[in-house]
């Protein structure tokens, strides 16, 4: 008998990284997971690695910077799978330019969207069902760039991992006493397909030495499988070897500066 039996979890990013992992691990331990991103062929293969478990899983493309195609998805996962106990939101992107002094306005409200904006409607999508059974899971993850922004996220996406977690304490607050256990984790660097698009992408050897996308698909599922009288409003995870970023964030500093920067550095 698995810890989250009959239960319906929704996941974004599910198709990679810590969105994958969680999916996996859900649906180990009885969930019927619906699986969305932007790619139908990835989330397919999470999917058929679920059943190959034993588990259950949907795949279905989400596009979750539209608020239209968040409702249509909620809408259809309550009339064909179950009402949604648990949702994982997962997903996320940082921009391209990083520095504060040359990102745009378009980039930056993109950023916000995904990681912010996102979590907002979907949240709004299935508060109404979870209050009205008394109980329900919303878990986010956000990011140790809350409490540290810097050039390794960028300006955008640090500002928006930081209004996701006040958000879900906003929702802890008002909604405990009717059942909902909002909770925010905040992963230190991890080894995902996000690093690919980095300024510097690390190498294999920096790689090594961040969280694996396990462990915190694992922190996820321990949020989700509690009993129902208890929760974790916010749980921190980080690796245990601090690295070297200063390459890193000198190399994010200059993307999107002008040629004709007055202080940017030569050759």
């Amino acid at each position: 008998m698995g810890l989250i039996d009959g239960k319906v979890a929704l996941v974004t990013g599910a198709g990679t990284g810590i969105g994958r992992e969680s999916a996996i691990l859900l649906a180990r331990e009885g969930a019927t997971v619906v699986l969305t991103g932007r790619r139908i062929g990835l989330l397919e293969d999470v999917a058929a690695e679920i059943k190959k478990q034993g588990g259950k899983a949907i795949a279905r493309t989400l596009d979750i910077e539209s608020r239209a195609a968040i409702l249509e998805a909620v809408s259809w996962v309550n009339a064909n799978v179950g009402a949604i106990d648990i949702l994982v939101n997962n997903a996320g992107s940082a921009s391209k330019v990083l520095n504060a002094r040359f990102i745009s306005e378009e980039e930056w409200n993109s950023t916000v969207n995904v990681n912010l904006t996102a979590v907002f409607n979907l949240t709004q999508a299935v508060l109404p069902s979870m209050i009205a059974r008394g109980e329900g899971t919303i878990i986010t993850v956000s990011s140790l760039a809350v409490l540290n922004p810097n050039l390794l996220g960028g300006a955008a996406y640090g500002a928006a991992k930081a209004g996701v977690k006040n958000f879900m304490t906003f929702l802890h607050n008002t909604y405990r006493n009717q059942g909902i256990r909002a909770t925010t984790i905040l992963p230190g660097e991890t080894n995902t397909p996000i690093m690919d698009n980095r300024a510097r992408p690390p190498l294999e050897n920096e790689r090594a030495v961040m969280l694996d996308p396990h462990d915190v698909a694992r922190a996820v599922l321990l949020c989700a499988s509690l009993q129902k009288g208890a929760m974790i409003p916010e749980l921190h995870i980080c690796p245990t070897f601090m690295r070297d970023t200063s390459a890193d964030i000198e190399t994010a500093r200059w993307v999107g500066a002008p040629d004709d920067t007055p202080d940017k550095p030569k050759g």
